[in-house]
């Protein structure tokens, strides 16, 4: 059936659900949600089976710097919402040392402790005085910033695990999401002096009930009936002054299209998109995700919020305990555990089979005695395929020029993926903020 609208928006996870709630509370309430899948939420799906609830997409916590957008996550929530303290370890040579690791250089190996901090001064020494140059990619703004110790031992393999993509390859464009202490705190670190750095995460929040996706349930619930879900979108294509977007069996037409969802398929079903632009789509690089949920029959394994482990010999680069998050995500008597691989689309990890990469990580926790033998009793592996934006070196003029073009035929662009940016759950919901504001002044 036909049906013309005003505004569609593309795609329903927390950029285009939160775009929603916005235009409906701002009182607008000509527009469409399509969404391809059965249910919204996108990264920010759970899941529940056997008593478990977990994030499907990879370990989400509510934070940000800015107090506002802050308020407007924490409060969707209203009482299903548990405030904690950060307590997150990198595990470096069978140690706990304290995230970031350059305020837990105490924690270390008195030698390791020794390199960091004496790079680090040496390192500075040389910037000053002008004997470095400025650096042009992420592997050399490593050693720019931190000297050869803190680089070489967490920095770099803990980077090269989670990008899967050589660092000087890698532009700076996101580098400011790096803790990057002062002088003064990773000193004081060295020498056992409590520091902490990046503080606008030391306190995060996260439901109660229902793992992140009530969240997204929240925003979801008040527009419910301008979401379409199994809305697989097959073309796009502006007749006059219109957008027709058609499934292959029913189509709308709108005055304007918000977009949510990732460029390259967005450029796939979009007609007559420019050979050029094409090529660009086609450059722009992104990682995969694999998540492994894990039950285990022990109701309390450890008081740490997450795990980074650089070890590259250990398959998941980031291992979470959201049982400490809420008790609420495993039955009484059971832990949750949430285990993060990062790989390329369709790769060796990518298509393993779900049984192997299980093992693997079932080993792998228990080599580091994180879980003991015979304690898990349920797994359940998910794969995503867009999980993290690659910044490469030619990622800030791509993404100039696909910004132009979509600027120019109308189509705006909102989220990590239609924006093609390292974007966070905040910035997602502030590029939303800015979208509803620019629509309803129009």
């Amino acid at each position: 059936m036909d049906e013309k609208i005003e505004t569609a928006i593309l795609g329903g996870g927390l950029s285009g659900l939160t775009l929603a709630y916005l235009l409906d509370k701002n009182g607008i309430s000509d527009f469409l949600l399509l969404e391809k899948n059965s249910e919204c939420g996108g990264l920010m799906r759970s899941a529940r089976e056997q008593g478990f609830t977990f994030d499907i997409g990879g370990s989400h916590i509510i934070f940000s710097k800015d107090k506002k957008i802050l308020n407007f996550m924490v409060h969707l929530l209203k009482d299903n919402v548990v405030r904690n303290r950060r307590n997150t370890k990198i595990l470096y040579k069978n140690r706990y040392v304290k995230y970031p690791f350059e305020n837990g250089l105490a924690d270390l190996p008195k030698e390791d402790n020794f390199e960091c901090l004496y790079y680090f001064i040496q390192n500075l020494i040389k910037r000053k005085i002008g004997k470095i140059d400025k650096p042009k990619n992420f592997k050399e703004w490593c050693y720019y910033t931190f000297g050869k110790g803190i680089a070489e031992k967490y920095l770099i393999p803990y980077n090269e695990k989670i990008w899967k993509y050589p660092l000087e390859k890698i532009g700076l464009e996101w580098v400011e999401r790096v803790p990057n202490p002062s002088a003064e705190d990773i000193i004081k670190s060295s020498l056992g002096i409590e520091t902490e750095g990046y503080t606008h995460q030391l306190y995060f929040y996260y439901p109660k009930y229902g793992g992140i996706q009530s969240l997204i349930k929240s925003l979801e619930t008040p527009v419910r009936k301008k979401i379409v879900t199994h809305f697989e979108i097959k073309e796009i294509e502006r007749t006059g002054s219109r957008w027709v977007i058609s499934n292959g069996r029913e189509k709308y037409e709108f005055d304007k299209i918000v977009s949510t969802i990732p460029l390259p398929e967005l450029v796939k079903v979009l007609k007559h998109v420019p050979t050029q632009i094409k090529e660009i789509v086609n450059r722009l690089k992104f990682n995969s995700l694999i998540t492994v949920a894990l039950g285990v029959n022990s109701p309390k394994i450890n008081h740490l919020s997450w795990l980074y482990i650089p070890d590259k010999y250990i398959l998941p680069h980031r291992v979470s305990f959201p049982s400490n998050y809420s008790p609420y995500v495993s039955p009484e008597d059971k832990s949750l555990i949430l285990a993060e691989i990062t790989c390329n689309y369709g790769d060796e990890i990518f298509i393993s089979e779900d049984e192997n990469i299980s093992k693997k990580v079932i080993g792998d926790l228990r080599a580091l005695k994180i879980i003991n033998k015979n304690d898990v009793c349920f797994s359940r592996v998910t794969r995503i395929k867009y999980a993290y934006v690659i910044p490469d070196l030619e990622y800030k003029e791509n993404v100039i020029k696909l910004n132009e073009y979509f600027k120019n035929i109308g189509i705006i662009l909102c989220g990590r993926f239609a924006q093609w940016k390292y974007m966070n759950m905040d910035a997602c919901v502030e590029a939303a903020m800015k979208v509803a504001n620019k629509l309803a002044a129009e």
